[in-house]
């Protein structure tokens, strides 16, 4: 299969179905990423399913990065890592080591970690945050991409927004539009720009995550003993029961 062939008719289309020019960088940048090593059905349109965590189409991927306009070497965030396919192809913009994002899902961390690694990204930086939190040890930041619908950009994400920044988000709940704000030279944040509607899954908070713990102590406690097989037959009461027939038997 020739992938680069693929990648090239995917970009056409994406052009033709956004009536709009997307930009050399950003054309380059999608033109470049591999994005089979990030997700099945790599070159179709339309979005997937990842260990729980929707996989944004290469349509909704392109309008993002497009919105965002970051240059190279700017100092850039992305807020929901995902399957890594998004900081991706902002390496290819800014640089890998100019990437820093962030997922509340430690499995989707270490899933981004290993794609960006296996298409060789590993220069971009992903752990483990709050996305409510940004990411202050890299603070300040000059592009903050919001990969979750926000009303928003949430107060910590503001503060590390460096002079001129930009942060893209879909705002809204049940009807969200894609919008840019930038900083002004008092701290504020002015609309610069709409791209239209969106449909993003709302920002999570700890606990919400597929891979995270559940919240109510009693299924929290049922799951953990039936995962390490506490009432199975080869469990500690047979081995008790096991005893006193010994003893018994004496």
């Amino acid at each position: 299969m020739d992938h680069a062939t693929l990648r090239a008719d995917m970009v056409d289309r994406l052009e033709h179905n956004l009536q709009q020019s997307l930009g050399p960088a950003v054309l380059d940048a999608l033109q470049s990423v591999p994005r089979h090593e990030f997700v099945d059905n790599a070159y179709e349109p339309g979005s997937d399913e990842v260990a729980g965590s929707r996989v944004l189409g290469p349509r909704t991927v392109a309008r993002l990065v497009g919105a965002l306009d970051a240059n190279e070497g700017d100092e850039t965030l992305v807020v929901g890592a995902g399957v890594g396919y998004t900081a991706a192809v902002l390496a290819e913009i800014v640089g890998g080591r100019h990437v820093h994002a962030v997922d509340i899902d430690r499995q989707l961390v270490h899933l981004a970690r290993d794609n960006l690694a296996a298409a060789g990204y590993d220069a971009v930086l992903v752990d483990c945050h709050d996305g409510a939190r940004g990411f202050p040890e890299y603070a300040p930041f000059d592009r903050v991409l919001i990969e979750s619908a926000v009303v928003d950009p949430p107060r910590a994400i503001r503060e590390q927004l460096g002079e001129a920044g930009r942060i893209v988000f879909p705002r809204g709940t049940a009807e969200q539009t894609l919008v840019a704000v930038e900083a002004d030279s008092d701290g504020t944040l002015d609309a610069v720009g709409e791209f239209g509607p969106v449909r993003f899954r709302p920002m999570l908070v700890d606990g919400e995550q597929p891979s995270g713990h559940e919240r109510n102590r009693t299924r929290r406690e049922d799951a953990e003993f039936d995962s390490q097989g506490y009432f199975a037959k080869t469990g500690w009461e047979y081995e008790w029961l096991d005893w006193d027939e010994r003893l018994e038997s004496r």
